[in-house]
């Protein structure tokens, strides 16, 4: 009989003895998927020695109360009652990816420099919106700081960057290797610092070369930056697609912030969004955040462990999408009518119309919607407010939802194939506890209680709307419901007696019009016949 056991049948974890002992450095820690890294490093590798955070004083909180605040988010609340001294290995680095040199005293380079041994790079700017200059600033001149800090690390042996899947949006099929940037990153980082604002704003779109936005530009410029330093750190690029709420950890549907598709549900649920350009046959190439976090800590662990197995450094930069296959998504259609049909069972507490509406694959029916559902209604509303001396608000509402569709659906009616052999196949080489601790399987997703719980999570941690609230939330729905269809029967009703009212009129001009049309084209004939 074998007397030794794997590390499977021990219960043992290679992925928690890897990062034991470890001293981690995060940037963007503060962020969406920065609180969800830390929280599953603190409860899936408790033995780690250290992690620093990088954290900027912000409106003049300074970062040690900031770390106060930090842990007071829900999400580590289960952590915190099992374990309240884990947070002592937490420890604020104060600086600023804007700053020079990451705004570090002496003391706190000296001491990330003598004792890091991972890096996760997760701070960047993730607005679609923003001109060119503090893009580049934050996304790829903060980058490089990183890198010249990561320089000096003597123990590094992993640096785990965040991109995005959408950085090279010019490719139809994004494999997991390296893209040239448009521009070289050094001479964009120099024109930023050279040019003024309107010199960039008329220069951006050329720039571009056909990328969406800024935020894409930026992410193509900083992998091409990081690239080349691919002799002097072990580096992995991740390239998580578009990341959404939990599905399991640390809570399932926990979500924070409402950029992408979580602030169109709720202009949607609220009844402000009627229309949505978009191809409702394309899969929806989201990933929630904890499969995200989990393939970055796999990625830290594997590119690590080349380098601690042969003893020195590792250099090169290596590549790995963080997507799910479009065959194991649900389409963008099938995603839009499941979410409707959940908010119908979980409604707001507010909402201004009744939720309705549709996509549409065609952009002018698109257009002929948003006015007529969009801002028609809109103005309407505004000008009563405006008899009853209040103030007038929803056209501005209107104008800033337009212009959150118009940056979205560029998402939402193309088709892209990332490429992710790696992501899957990180999994099959790990022990079946690491399989389960670290799941980055997708392949049996329930999309329909993933949708729900999204919405729930969406009502409850970002909306601050409890269960109790969904009794008036539904009686609320249901009156918007009948005013919905009043309204509806009176559009129609007045339309049809204007039409009956003024029929014989409409058919008499219409008569005459095509007789005088008639009538010009046979004077033209022949006055073409006789010439």
């Amino acid at each position: 009989m074998d007397i030794l056991k794997s590390d499977a049948e021990c219960g043992e974890s290679d992925i928690a003895k890897f990062y034991a002992n470890k001293t981690i450095l995060i940037t963007g820690a503060t962020g969406f998927m920065g609180k969800v890294l830390v929280e599953k490093l603190l409860r899936s590798c408790g033995d780690l020695n250290v992690i620093y955070l990088l954290i900027r004083t912000k409106k003049g909180v300074d970062p040690s109360v900031r770390k106060e605040q930090y842990f007071k988010c829900v999400i580590f609340s289960k952590l915190l009652e099992k374990n309240p001294g884990i947070v002592d290995k937490v420890r604020v680095v104060k600086g600023d990816l804007l700053e020079p040199d990451l705004g570090l005293n002496a003391n706190d380079t000296n001491t990330l420099a003598s004792n890091v041994e991972v890096v996760f790079h997760c701070a960047a700017n993730v607005r679609f919106d923003q001109p060119l200059r503090p893009m580049v600033m934050m996304n790829v001149v903060g980058t490089l700081k990183v890198l010249r800090l990561a320089e000096k690390m003597s123990h590094l042996q992993a640096l785990v960057h965040v991109s995005t899947s959408y950085c090279q949006c010019n490719e139809s099929v994004l494999e997991e290797r390296a893209y040239p940037a448009p521009q070289n990153p050094y001479s964009i980082m120099e024109m930023v610092d050279t040019m003024d604002d309107a010199a960039l704003a008329e220069i951006t779109p050329k720039l571009l070369n056909g990328l969406p936005n800024t935020y894409a530009y930026s992410k193509a410029l900083s992998e091409d930056l990081i690239c080349r330093y691919n002799n002097k750190l072990p580096i992995i690029i991740t390239r998580p697609s578009i990341v959404t709420a939990a599905i399991h950890e640390p809570l399932p549907g926990w979500i924070e912030g409402v950029n992408g598709p979580t602030g169109l549900m709720i202009g949607a649920a609220r009844g402000v969004i009627r229309s949505m350009h978009c191809n409702p046959d394309y899969a929806s190439t989201v990933i929630p955040v904890d499969k995200a976090i989990n393939g970055m800590i796999l990625c830290g662990y594997q590119r690590g462990k080349a380098s601690q197995e042969k003893g020195d450094r590792q250099t090169g930069v290596e590549f790995c999408n963080l997507c799910i296959s479009s065959k194991a998504l649900m389409s963008w259609g099938d995603s839009i009518e499941t979410g409707r049909r959940f908010f119908y069972e979980t409604p707001l507490s507010f909402a201004l119309w009744y939720p309705g509406g549709s996509i549409k694959k065609n952009y002018y029916h698109h257009l002929f919607c948003v006015i007529f559902f969009h801002y028609l209604p809109a103005y309407f509303i505004d000008f009563w407010l405006l008899i009853f001396g209040q103030k007038p608000f929803l056209v501005n509402v209107q104008r800033k939802v337009s212009m959150g569709l118009k940056l979205l659906q560029y998402y939402t009616t193309k088709e892209w194939e990332f490429r992710n052999e790696r992501f899957q196949e990180m999994s099959s080489q790990l022990n079946a506890l690491d399989q389960d601790l670290f799941d980055t399987s997708v392949g049996q997703v329930n999309w329909e209680t993933y949708i729900s719980n999204y919405i729930v999570g969406m009502r409850t941690y970002i909306l601050g709307e409890s269960e109790d609230t969904l009794p008036q939330a539904r009686k609320v729905l249901r009156r918007l419901y009948i005013l919905d269809w009043v309204s509806k029967v009176l559009f129609w009703s007045l339309t049809f007696w204007f039409l009956w009212t003024h029929l014989d009129g409409l058919v008499e001009r219409g008569d005459a019009f095509i007789r005088s049309s008639l009538s010009n084209i046979y004077h033209e004939r022949n006055s073409t016949i006789h010439a």
